[in-house]
């Protein structure tokens, strides 16, 4: 593997002296705090939170068995995105590469950042197309998501660990939905691989997509670039106290997603008896992509009995494409019932 990461970091972020909060200067216990001109008066969000989140990231490392100072924590992966962006890649210089259809904030963070984009399609079976992504070996970061969204499916292990092994730049890997895929992380590739960036969130499976909490895992080495660059308290106090409440029941996650499972099961089989679904495409995800004779005249049913779905028809390769996600087992045989109406009309 021909990796530097040396290489890749913006000249002005290598040079760059971080901000050094009152909270960093100091760690540890005391009795009077004089040194950050807060509010002395305890309301319980007086002070300012712990700014690298350890007592957070030691629960996190003990959930993923990733080491806590191989994480950096951000407002929602959207965050951990844009740092990655910013301490990579030079603006109106830099190229990063999508693989479409896929999340679509990898392109919006980019278009922010004003970097050149190298949209490249995934083929039939919604897969990288490897050698068409080494032709593009120039650039700064590769965008990937597995399970991929919109679409549900895994990459492949076999491509991801060839990309590891060529591409030159940060493949940034997004994992939003993998608790959903059982044993599929690539985690435990991340001391292999030095270019590997593993996104992942507490949005999806672990039901606090409210607080907004994105995590990075990387080498040391890109969690102290970022580090470097990221706000000094970017997770507030409230959102760090929230998460750590709810990864204490891990026995609750663990009955939800057995639920959740339980019905995107029972909506597959579902889905596939209906006449004007022409594909109900496998999932590995907490949604369900389908392609419908008419996806725009069956969203605009289902808006009309107060059920919102997500019309997917406009992007590449999904004409008449719509994503269901999975709910409760109540909202579930609503949307059942009301595309069996829907059916006779």
């Amino acid at each position: 593997m021909n990796f530097k990461l040396e290489n890749l970091i913006r000249t002005n972020v290598k040079t760059l002296s971080p901000y050094s909060s009152a909270r960093d200067e100091f760690s540890g216990t005391s009795s009077v705090f004089l040194d950050a001109n807060e509010n002395p008066f305890d309301n319980g969000v007086n002070r300012y939170p712990d700014p690298q989140q350890w007592s957070l990231k030691q629960r996190l490392s003990e959930i993923k068995g990733i080491a806590k100072e191989n994480m950096v924590l951000g407002n929602g992966s959207d965050e951990v995105i844009d740092l990655l962006l910013r301490a990579f890649c030079e603006p109106k210089q830099d190229k990063v590469i999508i693989c479409k259809p896929t999340y679509g904030m990898y392109q919006v963070a980019a278009q922010v950042n004003d970097l050149k984009i190298c949209e490249l399609e995934l083929d039939a079976n919604f897969q990288p197309n490897v050698e068409a992504i080494l032709e593009n070996n120039d650039a700064k970061l590769l965008f990937l998501c597995s399970p991929n969204n919109p679409t549900g499916n895994l990459i492949e292990k076999e491509i991801l660990t060839e990309l590891l092994d060529r591409f030159k730049g940060l493949i940034v890997l997004d994992e939003a939905y993998i608790d959903f895929a059982a044993d599929a992380s690539m985690e435990k590739e991340l001391s292999k691989y030095p270019n590997l960036v593993i996104l992942q969130t507490l949005s999806k499976a672990w039901g606090m997509a409210g607080i907004r909490l994105g995590m990075g895992f990387a080498s040391i080495d890109i969690i102290n670039v970022l580090n470097k660059i990221k706000p000094p308290y970017n997770i507030n106090s409230l959102t760090q106290d929230k998460a750590l409440e709810l990864l204490k029941d891990k026995k609750c996650f663990e009955k939800e997603m057995e639920l959740l499972l339980q019905e995107k099961r029972w909506m597959l089989e579902k889905l596939r008896s209906f006449t004007f679904v022409e594909k109900v495409f496998s999932s590995q995800a907490n949604f369900i992509l389908i392609r419908a004779n008419d996806a725009n005249a069956l969203y605009d049913y289902l808006i009309e009995k107060g059920i919102v779905i997500r019309n997917r028809t406009t992007i590449s390769q999904l004409k008449n494409c719509l994503r269901i996600s999975i709910g409760t087992s109540d909202e579930n045989q609503t949307l059942f019932k009301a595309l069996k109406a829907f059916e006779k009309n």
